[in-house]
């Protein structure tokens, strides 16, 4: 029973973890890569990056999240590793349970042409296939975008114009930015700040390619199993852990009681 509980704990914990790092659209400031974000990337439509989020919430503790993006054309793809986060408040022993448990590492897949989100697990071998949020998928992409120049800074050994950015969508709904544009990388913006309600990030790319990613970044990996949500990964995976205490099928529900 001990053990049951210590995993599900884990688990719940993980689900409350992925979206707010790894889901697309605005949540309040998250370190959500939406469609108004990029459109901060100009001519660049495709390229890889590693990137660092540095998330600091309103009254609480720097949030610093390493990881890797991929982009083609408004298709996404964010890969992370959440025991290598720092500034999360998580109980003691947790981020060592999520690696054992292969929930550590996240693969987020953005296809806003499918209406779909896919949620990775390596460690699982297992995705959600999400919809969409219902926003982000009804987001006007016919943003009017205003930028204002503010002066120019170094960031990373780039030479950069730090831009004040506006993006309005159809409806009037502005998103403001401060975007450092680097003039010897055809004016990637290599460091973004957004300011938000709940909490204001600061995004940094470095190792940018402007390179077209490979097309199966975009694919998930042959062979994982598919879930349409995360719930029921998390509790057919975790009875996997324990030996198949419910024997549920892929995919598939617990039993009635």
């Amino acid at each position: 029973m001990k053990i049951y509980l210590s995993l599900l704990t884990t688990a719940t914990l993980c689900i409350g973890l992925a979206p707010a790092f790894a889901q697309p659209g605005p949540p309040g400031g998250g370190a959500a890569f939406d469609s108004a974000m990029s459109k901060l990337f100009g001519d660049n439509a495709a390229f890889t990056a590693t990137l660092e989020s540095q998330i600091k919430p309103k009254s609480e503790n720097l949030i610093t999240m390493p990881g890797k993006i991929s982009f083609d054309s408004g298709k996404a793809r964010m890969e992370m590793n959440l025991a290598t986060a720092t500034g999360l408040k998580l109980p003691p022993g947790a981020a060592a349970q999520m690696k054992s448990m292969g929930l550590d590492q996240i693969i987020t897949i953005s296809l806003p042409e499918k209406k779909s989100v896919l949620l990775i697990y390596p460690g699982l071998q297992s995705y959600v296939d999400n919809p969409l949020p219902a926003a982000a998928a009804a987001a006007n992409l016919n943003f009017k975008v205003t930028t204002t120049e503010l002066g120019k800074e170094s960031v990373a050994g780039h030479p950069c114009v730090e831009n004040k950015v506006f993006v309005t969508d159809a409806k009037g709904a502005t998103n403001e930015f401060t975007v450092w544009n680097a003039t010897d990388l055809k004016n990637f913006p290599v460091k973004i700040f957004r300011g938000g309600s709940d909490a204001d990030v600061t995004m940094q790319f470095t190792d940018v390619s402007l390179t077209k990613p490979a097309a199966n970044l975009f694919e998930p990996p042959a062979g994982y199993t598919r879930y349409d949500n995360m719930q029921t990964m998390m509790q057919t995976e975790m009875m996997k852990k324990m030996g198949g205490g419910l024997g549920l099928p892929p995919g598939g529900t617990p039993p009635a009681h």
